[in-house]
C-alpha cells in the first residue's frame, strides 16, 4: 500500500469509528453511527470505493445507499460492495471486448455519396433566387408544400441573391433520441397550416416584411447519429454566412448541438446567448454517447461554443434533473425557470424575467424549442412528454417577444413526432410557434421593438370613443342570397 493509500485509510478509519465526517476522495460523507462499526473490517480499498462519488451507479446518494444496510450483516455488506465494484469495471470499455464503434467501410466508393451535393452544372440553367413553386396565388392548400407556404432556395447563392433573411431548413434525424419519430416533423409541418400570414396580436405579416426561404432538408445518414451532426453544422454555418438566420425544424433535440456548434463557427464562441425551451434541462453528461437529444446543453457549454451564464432554461418540469442538476446549473452561472416558479410566481412574472435577463445579456440570441415544453394537451405528439408545461397563449408570446426584443440569429423547434398524434394539433402548434418568432424577427425589421408590444387595432374596438363613431359607415344592407327567387 501506498503512503498515500495508507494515510487515506487511516483517516476513512478514523472517522468510522467515530461515525462522524469521512473523507472520500474530495468529498465529505457521513457515516451513520449504527454503519461504523459494520464497515470498520472493510479493507481500505474497498471502503475507498463505498464513500466516492462511484456509488451514484447504484444510489443517488450515500444515505440512500446505506438504507440498503440497515438489516445487512458485515459480511453482507462487503459482498454488496464487491458486486458493486465488479459491475463498476464491467461497465469501463475493455479494448479486445467491445468496439467503440462499429467500423465503416472507408473503401466503398459511395461512402459520402448521402451529403454530395449535385453540381451546378447537372442542373438546368437559371438565375440564383429563390423559386417559386406554386402555380396558384390563392390558397396556401395547392400546389407543392413549403414551410410558410414560401419560395425554394437551393443553394447558397440563392440565398444572397434573393437577399434571404429567414431560411427555414427540414434536419430530419431521430437518431440521438430512444424515441423514434420526430425525423417526420419537417415533413409534418410543411404539410400543416400556420407558419404563414398575419399575426393578429400585433397586425405583423412577417412575409410582408422578410424574405423567407424553405431551403430543403439536410441531408442526414440514417446510420450515423455522429456523421449526420457534422453535416448539419456545416450547413447551419453555410446558411449563416449568407446573413441568412437560420430557422432549423427538427428532427430531435441532439440537434441543438450541431446548430449552435454551426453558429458559433460564424459568429465566434461565446458570442451569443441560448434561450433553452424545455421541459428537460437536457444538460446531461456521462454515458457512451456524447450526443443525445439529452446532453446538447451540456456539450455546448462543456466545449465553450455558449456560455453557461448566457443559456436561459424555460419550463422545467417532470422527474429530471434532481439536485445534482440544478447544482450544474447553478455553477455554471445557468438561469433557469422551472414550473415551480411559475406555480410560485405566475406565468407573467416569469416571462417578464426571462425575456429582461435575454435582452441584459447584451449578446445576440438562439432560440431552441423542444415542443415537450408545451403541456401534452397542446403536444401529444412528441418522444417525451411532461404534464403541467405551458399553454399556446404562454408560449406565443413569450416567443414573439424574444425574437422581437433580442437580436435573433437562429431558431430551432424539435421533438415533433406526428405519427404519436392521433390529431395534427402537433404540427399545427409547431407552426404557430415558429410563427411567432418569424413575427418578432418582422417586428424588429420594422422597429417595433418595445417591450410587449400589441396592435391598437386588435386590443381596443374603439367603437365607443369620439374616432369611433366619426368613422361609422355600416353596410349598406343589399338582397339576401340565399333566399329562393
Amino acid at each position: 500500500m501506498s503512503k498515500r493509500n495508507a494515510g487515506l485509510a487511516g483517516l476513512l478509519l478514523l472517522g468510522i469509528a467515530g461515525g462522524a465526517m469521512v473523507m472520500a476522495a474530495d468529498k465529505k460523507v457521513e457515516v451513520p453511527a449504527w454503519l461504523a462499526p459494520k464497515i470498520a473490517g472493510l479493507p481500505a480499498a474497498k471502503r475507498e470505493f463505498l464513500l466516492s462519488d462511484k456509488i451514484t451507479n447504484f444510489a443517488a446518494r450515500h444515505d440512500l445507499l446505506f438504507k440498503r444496510f440497515v438489516d445487512k450483516s458485515p459480511a453482507e455488506i462487503e459482498a454488496y460492495v464487491d458486486g458493486m465494484m465488479q459491475m463498476t469495471e464491467d461497465f469501463k470499455f475493455k479494448a479486445g471486448r467491445d468496439m467503440g464503434m462499429i467500423p465503416l467501410d472507408t473503401g466503398d466508393e459511395r461512402f459520402n455519396a448521402w451529403k454530395t451535393k449535385r453540381p451546378q452544372s447537372m442542373n438546368p440553367k437559371r438565375e440564383p433566387g429563390p423559386i417559386y413553386l406554386d402555380r396558384y396565388i390563392g390558397r396556401w392548400e395547392t400546389g407543392i408544400k413549403t414551410f410558410a407556404n414560401a419560395p425554394v432556395a437551393i443553394t447558397p447563392e440563392d440565398l444572397v441573391a434573393g437577399k434571404v433573411d429567414v431560411a427555414i431548413v427540414g434536419a430530419p434525424l431521430d437518431m440521438g433520441s430512444g424515441y423514434r419519430g420526430a425525423k417526420a416533423g419537417p415533413a409534418a409541418m410543411r404539410a400543416t397550416y400556420g407558419a404563414g400570414g398575419i399575426d393578429m396580436y400585433t397586425m405583423v405579416d412577417p412575409s410582408d416584411e422578410l424574405n423567407i426561404v424553405d431551403y430543403g432538408d439536410i441531408a442526414v445518414d440514417n446510420m450515423s447519429t455522429e456523421r449526420t451532426m457534422s453535416h448539419v453544422r456545416e450547413e447551419v454555418a453555410a446558411i449563416a454566412r449568407t446573413g441568412a438566420i437560420p430557422f432549423i425544424v427538427g428532427g430531435d433535440h441532439s440537434l441543438e448541438y450541431s446548430d449552435v456548434a454551426g453558429l458559433a463557427d460564424v459568429h465566434g464562441k461565446g458570442s451569443f446567448g441560448v434561450v433553452h425551451f424545455d421541459s428537460h434541462y437536457d444538460a446531461g453528461k456521462g454515458g457512451e454517447h456524447f450526443i443525445t437529444h439529452g446532453q446538447p446543453v451540456y456539450r455546448a457549454v462543456k466545449e465553450g461554443h455558449v456560455l453557461g451564464k448566457n443559456y436561459i432554461q424555460v419550463g422545467l418540469r417532470g422527474p429530471w434533473p434532481g439536485p445534482e442538476g440544478f447544482e450544474w446549473m447553478r455553477d455554471n452561472g445557468v438561469r433557469y425557470h422551472a414550473m415551480p416558479e411559475v406555480e410560485k410566481s405566475g406565468w407573467n412574472v416569469v416571462m417578464e424575467r426571462a425575456v429582461k435577463e435575454a435582452r441584459d445579456t447584451g449578446k445576440k440570441m438562439y432560440v431552441s424549442f423542444d415542443v415537450d415544453v408545451l403541456d401534452p394537451a397542446f403536444v401529444t405528439g412528441t418522444g417525451t412528454p411532461v404534464p403541467g408545461g405551458l399553454t399556446m397563449r404562454e408560449a406565443i408570446p413569450i416567443v414573439r417577444r424574444l425574437c422581437a426584443e433580442t437580436d435573433i440569429i437562429g431558431f430551432e423547434i424539435v421533438e415533433v413526432a406526428p405519427q404519436l398524434d392521433v390529431s395534427y394539433r402537433t404540427p399545427l402548434n409547431a407552426n404557430f410557434i415558429m410563427h411567432a418568432c418569424l413575427t418578432g424577427i418582422a417586428m424588429r425589421k420594422k422597429g417595433l421593438t418595445q417591450a410587449h408590444y400589441l396592435s391598437d387595432v386588435t386590443t381596443e374596438h374603439g367603437a365607443d370613443t369620439p374616432a369611433g363613431k366619426k368613422r361609422y359607415k355600416p353596410e349598406k344592407v343589399v338582397k339576401d342570397v340565399t333566399k329562393p327567387i
